[in-house]
């Protein structure tokens, strides 16, 4: 048998890992057999380069890593940035301001970096959980230069209110819903569709030689642009409706059995 596919885009939490943030035995060897009969393995992830590389790192790869919902393109062995959307940091006060009164957690990120003013229990584990260490700093003395996303984080209803509230006030960026658990705001044109649109053409990779694995509505763009989008059965059913297949959920290992029935001829 050979691959179907020369690059296979795969997001991480909810498609490789299960809910309980582990990488399955049988997901692991799946993805690293397709690395090895020459696929291009690139992860597509809301988190940051350096809550991602971990998970590189447990898949035994290397390569481009798209991170930030499609802020950032970097290459992981050298950290080089290949692409980057940054945020105009002016247009975050009124966010700021916001989660203040609301008492919402939130964090600012640059490619790298994470950056907090506080921190809750609720917090420390979530950040455990994704292996960053946010720093922490004092947002009025000023934000640094190249962020690429606000991140709030909460319970599902907390985010819920959130969104329908911000949904209806004037788009001065992008909100995008990457988990039950968050919301992030980022540039108008970052998307992870929009990264690996560029990914591919930088490596001359035609779109149907694309095969993209996602669970939730930030992946909508790369299923959408992939030439083949595979939905986990663990998806919203708008997600479901942008694949064109439908796998197993990540806690059955569903990355590994659309890989083996999908990926190759």
């Amino acid at each position: 048998m050979k691959l179907k596919y020369e690059l296979i885009a795969l997001d991480v939490d909810g498609t490789l890992l299960t809910d309980e943030h582990k990488l399955p035995a049988e997901v692991k060897e799946a993805v690293r057999e397709a690395a090895e009969a020459g696929a291009r393995i690139v992860l597509c992830t809301g988190r940051g380069p350096m809550g991602a590389l971990p998970v590189l790192d447990e898949l035994g790869l290397g390569g481009v890593l798209i991170a930030h919902n499609g802020a950032v393109t970097v290459r992981s062995e050298t950290k080089e940035v290949l692409f980057q959307y940054d945020i105009d940091k002016d247009k975050l006060g009124e966010f700021i301001a916001y989660c203040r009164e609301q008492g919402v957690h939130y964090d600012v990120n640059t490619a790298f970096d994470m950056l907090i003013e506080r921190v809750t229990d609720e917090a420390k584990a979530m950040y455990a959980h994704h292996k960053v260490v946010p720093l922490e700093a004092n947002f009025d003395e000023g934000l640094p230069d190249g962020l690429v996303k606000f991140t709030l984080f909460g319970s599902k209803e907390q985010m819920d209110f959130v969104q329908s509230h911000w949904e209806k006030r004037p788009a001065l960026l992008q909100l995008i819903r990457s988990g039950d658990l968050f919301i992030d705001v980022q540039h108008p044109d970052a998307s992870k569709g929009t990264a690996l649109k560029q990914l591919a053409a930088e490596l001359g990779v035609e779109r149907e030689r694309i095969l993209a694995i996602g669970n939730y509505y930030n992946d909508i763009s790369m299923l959408e642009f992939a030439g083949l989008g595979i939905a986990m059965s663990n998806s919203p059913d708008a997600v479901k409706r942008a694949a064109d297949i439908l796998a197993g959920s990540n806690n059955e290992g569903g990355v590994a059995e659309a890989l083996r029935e999908h990926a190759w001829a």
